[in-house]
């Protein structure tokens, strides 16, 4: 997966830095954007991106779901990934596993934060794969 580079949007610093070290030292270019209002700006630039690691709840509840739509309609066939503590904070779950979920959930998978690195990393490969 060297040389592919995934944009992450997260206003969770700590998160977002200590998992773009983390994919960096595996090889990958990290994009980072901290919350959905500099998601936006990354996606305006037009800069490229092979893999969207987007976190649901930032500025509002929906932002995830709201910038993964826009990724969807910008760089379609670009794989979304929505990481997540929403289940935690309102103990909803949900997922991209069925056809009724995909049409509105803007993402190719959820995971459930808090997350393990060997999780994401292996959910990364397999939507680059």
């Amino acid at each position: 997966m060297a040389g592919k580079t995934i944009l992450m949007v997260d206003d969770d610093v700590d998160f977002l830095e200590a998992t773009a070290l983390r994919l960096r030292a595996d090889g990958f270019d990290v994009l980072t954007a901290e919350g959905q209002v500099k998601g936006e700006e990354v996606l305006s630039a037009g800069t490229p991106f092979d893999l969207a690691v987007l976190d649901l709840m930032m500025e509002n509840p929906d932002s995830g779901f709201v910038l993964g739509h826009h990724v969807r309609r910008k760089r379609p066939g670009t794989p979304v990934l929505l990481v997540t503590g929403v289940t935690g904070e309102t103990g909803l779950e949900f997922d991209a596993a069925t056809a009724e979920e995909r049409r509105w959930v803007p993402a190719d998978a959820v995971l459930p934060k808090p997350i393990r690195y060997d999780q994401l990393k292996a959910e990364i490969d397999r939507l680059l794969g």
